[in-house]
């Protein structure tokens, strides 16, 4: 998606692609992060963000799956939890139109880009405590956002808890998207020995900012099963084989292998120690 500041044309958007999507066939469909709207200025996103009760995007999204006969997953969107306060909300919404899991994104964007790109999450979010599991009808789901990426132990955690998907919607910036953008989400599929699939917002939004697109779904064993084309919005598909999870970890079982350990510092050599 390239998610815009009107909130009833991103959901328009994200009707259409999600149709899009069912007519060929899917069952489960993943939106990026920030579905719903994208936003930078403080005062305007706070007018535009509603708390979860009687939010009108929540219900569009409940009535499309329903209709649907879908697991909707709306990568996140703004929710109002305190008056200065937003959660950045992951939504899975089951064929029934019922919330079956919620997710508020961990780890928060506090960075300085070269270039003179600044982001600071934490003013306007409030960051999650807890990490989610869902039950799929073909395996457990794992539900991240973005920025979580960078954050190995979550995903270690999530699939030592039993998740074999991992859910990881994002907005990514250009230049790190180009710099890291495959390469973390191949590792974070490797080491969980997990499928991740990876909506992301693609294009130039109309806030002015760019992120990287490249929507992606990735194997337990690093493969790249399918990617968008680009920056520009488009549906991406792949079949599940849930058979490749217990595959991957029968090839290497690494999730077994955890030891305990400390970290030490070794002493300076002495002078006379030292090889010359």
């Amino acid at each position: 998606m390239c998610t815009g500041r009107d909130v009833a044309r991103n959901l328009l958007d994200l009707s259409r692609l999600v149709r899009e999507a069912v007519a060929a066939g899917a069952q489960y469909v993943q939106t990026p992060e920030v579905s719903v709207l994208m936003e930078r200025d403080r005062a305007r996103l706070f007018v535009e963000t509603r708390p979860e009760e009687g939010n009108p995007a929540i219900a569009h999204c409940q009535a499309l799956a329903r209709e649907l006969g879908i697991w909707l997953h709306l990568g996140s969107m703004g929710v109002l939890v305190k008056p200065d306060k937003i959660a950045n909300r992951s939504y899975l919404f089951s064929p029934d139109g019922r919330i079956a899991a919620r997710y508020d994104k961990i780890h928060m964007f506090d960075v300085e880009l070269s270039g003179g790109e600044t982001y600071r999450e934490s003013r306007n979010f409030e960051p999650g405590s807890k990490a989610v599991l869902a039950d799929l009808p073909w395996g457990t789901l794992g539900l991240t956002v973005c920025y979580d990426m960078r954050f190995p132990a979550l995903y270690r955690a999530l699939a030592k808890s039993g998740a074999e998907i991992i859910a990881v919607p994002s907005a990514f910036t250009v230049p790190t998207g180009q710099a890291h953008w495959h390469a973390l989400l191949r590792a974070r599929a490797i080491e969980s020995q997990c499928f991740v699939l990876a909506a992301a917002q693609a294009g130039t939004h109309e806030n002015g900012r760019s992120t990287y697109g490249h929507s992606i779904i990735v194997s337990p064993w690093g493969e790249v099963l399918a990617e968008a084309d680009g920056d520009k919005p488009s549906v991406i598909f792949a079949d599940i084989d849930m058979q490749a999870v217990d595959e991957a970890r029968k090839r290497v079982p690494s999730l077994q292998h955890d030891r305990p350990f400390e970290v030490v510092r070794a002493e300076p050599a002495a002078q006379s120690d030292r090889t010359p």
